[in-house]
């Protein structure tokens, strides 16, 4: 009988066999996330795909495991125990390591048919990572803030303390795989383990479901919590908060809270890394005669000198009032902008005025548009 083709398990996560850990445990949570049953909705086929993610992840973190893998595939994990030859394994296709070496227990339930083995208790697992998306000002960014954020998630459940059985009662040893939540079938010469369809794994089979719950030994919960944020902080900075994820199964710990922070445009700053630019607009007055102005900052207002002629689109410099370096090893500058604004609605008088101004004005007034005007009719041969 031809055996189930299991996927690969680089494939399933969606990385290459040369990923680093640290891109096969973002593969694992992106998958996670959209696997899980919160989004889901409990669909079976998605929730059968999360544990094949899980079981994929649960060897490819591990370095010992991932080795394993590497070199036997799906069936290394059946024979994790298996010795370098010698009594404690027996090796096929030769010695030192070179060909697949099965181990001794393994090899003595193929020779007298047995179907147990060593019975195995279910192995703990770390419960899931959660995600949560902070949306804060530039300005809490720049100074940092203490911000309270309210997400769901799951707990274990007060009335069955996670068992899933009504109080009073207990679930029962799974008569199919003995409690182990793995039956071991042979296949051939070889001795598969599968994991138990009868109780899904858990080894536990609960006759009488606790009501809160509904037998999953877990309810899901509303959570606040005080987050603090350091000065400097950026859109795609990310925090982790150990222990506030979901709890683990069979006594494992409890997942991570990552926060992923998106900062909101403002509607003065501009950012620039650790710099922030403002774009200023000054009368035309105050920049041919000069003036000195109040501008905003992060912090309030700092005062600006213009100098007299000062062209629109001239920047200027405060120095240190910028943002902090998110390590703390200096602080930015901002940058003002002057932007001159023409005046569109005259009096008669003013009106007057300009064209008096105009009249009286010659090259030195305006001394770019003479000498653009000469590069022109340099240009032109004239």
């Amino acid at each position: 009988m031809a055996m189930p083709k299991q996927q690969d398990y680089y494939e399933l996560l969606g990385v290459s066999k040369t990923a680093s850990a640290d891109e096969i445990r973002k593969a694992y949570l992106k998958l996670a996330h959209k696997y899980h049953p919160d989004k889901t909705g409990g669909d079976k086929a998605a929730e059968d795909k999360l544990k094949e993610i899980n079981q994929a992840y649960d060897t490819l973190k591990n370095p010992e495991k991932r080795a394993r893998y590497d070199q036997y595939g799906h069936m290394g994990e059946q024979f994790a125990g298996a010795g370098q030859g010698g009594f404690g394994g027996f090796g096929f296709g030769g010695g030192g390591g070179g060909g697949f070496e099965a181990p001794f227990d393994d090899f003595f339930d193929v020779l007298f048919g047995r179907s147990g083995g060593t019975r195995r208790r279910p192995s703990s697992r770390p419960g899931n990572d959660l995600e949560y998306r902070l949306t804060i000002t530039l300005r809490e960014a720049a100074t940092g803030a203490k911000k309270k954020i309210r997400f769901a998630r799951r707990e274990v459940c007060g009335d069955c303390n996670g068992s899933g059985a009504t109080s009073g009662t207990q679930p029962q040893a799974c008569v199919e795989c003995a409690g182990t939540g793995q039956v071991r079938r042979a296949q051939g010469f070889f001795s598969i383990t599968q994991t138990c369809t009868r109780c899904r794994g858990t080894g536990r089979i609960i006759s009488n479901p606790c009501s809160r719950c509904s037998g999953s030994g877990r309810f899901r919960s509303e959570r606040e919590l005080s987050v603090d944020l350091p000065a400097g902080i950026d859109t795609g900075s990310r925090l982790r908060l150990s222990g506030e994820g979901e709890p683990g199964d069979n006594g494992g710990p409890r997942g991570d809270l990552y926060i992923f922070v998106e900062v909101e445009a403002d509607e003065i700053f501009e950012r620039e890394g650790n710099d922030v630019v403002c774009d200023m607009p000054i009368s035309f007055t105050q920049a041919i005669l000069g003036d000195k102005i109040r501008v905003p900052t992060l912090n309030g207002e700092a005062e600006l000198k213009i100098p007299a002629g000062t062209q629109s689109g001239t920047a200027f410099r405060l120095r240190g009032m910028g943002i902090k370096d998110l390590r703390g090893y200096h602080k930015g500058d901002q940058i003002v902008r002057v932007q001159v604004e023409t005046p569109t609605k005259l009096t008669r008088e003013q009106r007057e005025l300009i064209e008096k101004f105009q009249a009286i004005s010659n090259d030195k007034t305006y001394p770019l548009y003479h000498r653009f005007l000469e590069k022109v009719k340099k240009s032109l041969g004239g």
